[in-house]
C-alpha cells in the first residue's frame, strides 16, 4: 500500500451539517489534516494525499478523481453526523460506511444527505449522469459499482469501529452500508466515516477539542495500520 488519500468532507459553500457551535466543514478538516499529519509520521514509503487543506469548495466526483489520477490505495472520508429525529441531543456515536445496498432503505438518509452536495455544482445532472439523489432507483444504480472492493472496504471499516469503541471509548454505531456518491467512483477500498453527532452537545464540543480531535484521528490511523499490515500479508 502505497497511497493514500483522505478527504475532509464537504468545504466552501458547503457547510455540511451544523451544530451549536460548529460546522462541519471546519470540523472534518481539522480531523482529516491531524490524521494526514500522522499517517505520514508512523508510514514511511506511504504517501499521503489530502483532497483538500483547506476551506475549499469540491465537487464530489472531484474528490474520487483525485485518488484515482494518483493511483491510490485506499481512500478515507471524514464525516460528521446529525439527527433529525425528536431526541437527537440524545443520538450520539461513529458510524463507517461502505458502499453497498444492505438495509438499504433504512440507511438511505444518511446517504441522501451526503449526496446532497451536487445541487450546490453547476451541471450536476449532466455531471452526474441524470442521478437525482431522492430516487431510489438512482441510488440502487449507484450503490453496484464498488461491488469489486467490497470485501476490503468492509474489513477497513470494521477495524475503524473497533478502534473507536475498545480504544477511544465512543459508542459506536457499526458498519453500514448505502449508496455515496463520493466512494461509487473511486476505484479502490473506500470508505466514509461519521466520527460523530454535531447535534448532539456533549459530541459536538468533543469533536470540537484538538486533543479529542487526535484521539479520533489516532483511531483512524491505528486502523489503517492493521488493515495494511492484514492485505500486505496476504501478498507475501
Amino acid at each position: 500500500m502505497k497511497k493514500i488519500v483522505i478527504d475532509a468532507g464537504h468545504g466552501g459553500k458547503n457547510w455540511g451539517t451544523t451544530g451549536k457551535i460548529s460546522k462541519e466543514k471546519n470540523v472534518a478538516l481539522a480531523i482529516s489534516k491531524k490524521l494526514g499529519r500522522i499517517l505520514s509520521e508512523k508510514m514511511s514509503g506511504v504517501e499521503i494525499i489530502l483532497t483538500r487543506n483547506n476551506d475549499t469548495f469540491i465537487g464530489l466526483n472531484e474528490r474520487a478523481e483525485i485518488a484515482n489520477k494518483n493511483s491510490a490505495d485506499l481512500f478515507v472520508s471524514i464525516h460528521c453526523n446529525s439527527s433529525g429525529n425528536s431526541r437527537a441531543q440524545n443520538v450520539k456515536g461513529t458510524e463507517t460506511w461502505v458502499m453497498g445496498m444492505n438495509k438499504l432503505s433504512s440507511n438511505l438518509d444518511v446517504a441522501k444527505r451526503e449526496n446532497a452536495v451536487i445541487l450546490l455544482e453547476e451541471n450536476y445532472q449532466e455531471k452526474y449522469e441524470g442521478y437525482d439523489p431522492d430516487s431510489p432507483a438512482s441510488n440502487i444504480l449507484f450503490s453496484l459499482y464498488q461491488n469489486a472492493y467490497l470485501n476490503n472496504s468492509l474489513k477497513l471499516a470494521e477495524k475503524i469501529e473497533y478502534q473507536f469503541k475498545n480504544r477511544v471509548g465512543k459508542n459506536s454505531r457499526g458498519v453500514k452500508q448505502g449508496p455515496f456518491l463520493v466512494l461509487h467512483k473511486s476505484y479502490m477500498p473506500s470508505v466514509l466515516v461519521e466520527v460523530g453527532f454535531l447535534t448532539n452537545p456533549q459530541e459536538e464540543k468533543e469533536l470540537n477539542d484538538a486533543l479529542k480531535q487526535t484521539y479520533v484521528a489516532s483511531a483512524i490511523y491505528r486502523a489503517i495500520r492493521d488493515y495494511k499490515q492484514d492485505v500486505e500479508s496476504l501478498s507475501e
